[in-house]
């Protein structure tokens, strides 16, 4: 397919780069030398910022030594993103396969860069959760299969909540919002979490748009929608955290990923955090000095009694189009996502893994001594696999998501510095990304 997109911008840091990304034949998308020799043997190409991709490539080649596994990390998410553009667009230098977040899946699946699996995953979808499979489709085809997941959890400080007089986890988030008022009436710099609205937190601000039941983009082919005014979920969750910005009940201030956040999070004064059930690692290392206070709850709901979910990250494995070894790089994809013994082995680097099965093993399920200590003892990865089968929503990622979380901050930060209202800033915010899209050759609806 051919998809009409005429450019594709990713920020790399502060830099912004323009980058080309051209609908790609099956002739010309991967030139590296990969393809198979006369006796057998195949070099499989892969992109990877994941380290236990490495493992499990160690072990695939020792039970398959026909194939040699080339795992390269080329930087972050984001500059994988830029990389795979670059070499798409040059036609050549693409490797076999590359590991994408969900959220990238459909820029790529629409633009015809990667492959279309659905013919070779038939009955797979038993095999996840419903938001994870959801996450690897466009337009109903399969363009992925899902390496890790990122269902939401609530993190949180149970040393500041007992503080505070809280004695469990918020059930709704309006005992959420109850709770803030008791943690920031702590005084100083205590807060429920914080949130300075910058670029990092727009996938945490689309995934609560998402659990409230939010749909503000919509894709179809070459056509798109954008409503981030009208959109019920998007309003209720716009309203929920406006009223928490005003009466002063979440930091501002501390953006995400910081030392001064790690800080926060180490001492107690950021009680909490609603993120990707991929956390516990990051608060083992950015907020070593909490271990022992930190505990996890499946997120608030909007309504009691409802289960529902959204998610934030998770990546799959995808097969760049135009591969000259594709019969060995599905091999391998298979091998990483879909084995059991190819799944453990990630698991046991420290994955959380995407599949049901997963969940229920023994090898997920008893955790690592460092973290169950994090954890107070708690069964966190109990809790963790209960977040990732709950329902989630029909929440759809535009394809050129780069553009949404790159401009996010220039829009929502206004609200959160109070120079406006969080409504006025989704629909300046709404505006620019139709403005956008226009630009890149979509029919808005």
């Amino acid at each position: 397919m051919r998809f009409p997109i005429k450019k594709s911008v990713a920020l790399l840091g502060a830099a912004a780069m323009m980058v080309s990304v051209a609908a790609c034949g099956s002739d010309n998308a991967s030139t590296s030398d990969n393809s198979g020799s006369k006796d057998g043997k195949s070099t499989v190409t892969v992109w990877s910022w994941d380290t236990t991709i490495n493992d499990a490539a160690e072990a695939f080649m020792k039970a398959n030594p026909n194939i040699t596994v080339k795992v390269t990390n080329v930087g972050t998410s984001a500059q994988t993103q830029v990389s795979l553009n670059n070499a798409i667009s040059a036609g050549s230098g693409a490797p076999d396969i590359s590991l994408m977040e969900y959220h990238s899946i459909a820029q790529f699946a629409l633009s015809g860069a990667i492959e279309d699996l659905t013919d070779k995953t038939s009955g797979f979808e038993s095999d996840y959760p419903e938001g994870i499979w959801k996450g690897v489709q466009v337009n109903g085809k399969v363009y992925g299969l899902p390496v890790d997941s990122g269902p939401n959890a609530l993190f949180y400080n149970k040393a500041t909540f007992d503080k505070a007089g809280i004695t469990e986890a918020p059930k709704t988030w309006e005992e959420y919002y109850q709770d803030a008022k008791k943690i920031r009436a702590l005084g100083g710099d205590y807060y429920i979490t914080s949130d300075a609205g910058d670029n990092n937190q727009s996938t945490v601000f689309m995934s609560l748009i998402a659990q409230a039941g939010g749909t503000p983009f919509k894709v179809d082919g070459e056509k798109v929608s954008i409503d981030l005014t009208g959109d019920e979920g998007t309003k209720k969750a716009v309203e929920y955290w406006q009223r928490m910005i005003d009466e002063d009940l979440i930091n501002t201030k501390v953006t995400s990923w910081s030392d001064e956040w790690n800080k926060g999070l180490g001492d107690g004064t950021i009680a909490s955090l609603v993120t990707g059930a991929w956390m516990p690692g990051n608060l083992l290392s950015g907020a070593a000095q909490a271990s022992g206070n930190f505990r996890v709850a499946t997120v608030p709901q909007w309504n009691e009694g409802d289960d529902l979910n959204s998610f934030n990250g998770g990546s799959s494995l995808t097969l760049i189009k135009g591969t000259k070894n594709a019969d060995a790089a599905f091999k391998f994809m298979e091998y990483v996502t879909h084995d059991k013994e190819g799944i453990k082995n990630r698991v046991a680097s420290g994955a959380f893994p995407a599949d049901t099965t997963s969940f229920k093993s023994d090898y997920y399920l008893n955790g690592t001594d460092d973290l169950n200590k994090y954890f107070g003892g708690q069964k966190y990865t109990e809790v963790l696999a209960q977040a990732a089968e709950q329902n989630v929503g029909d929440f759809e990622f535009l394809p050129f998501w780069s553009q949404v979380q790159n401009t996010f901050g220039d829009y929502a930060g206004k609200a959160y510095r109070k120079e406006e209202k969080l409504s006025k800033s989704m629909e300046d915010f709404q505006k620019s990304l139709i403005d956008y899209a226009k630009g890149q050759g979509f029919t808005v609806e």
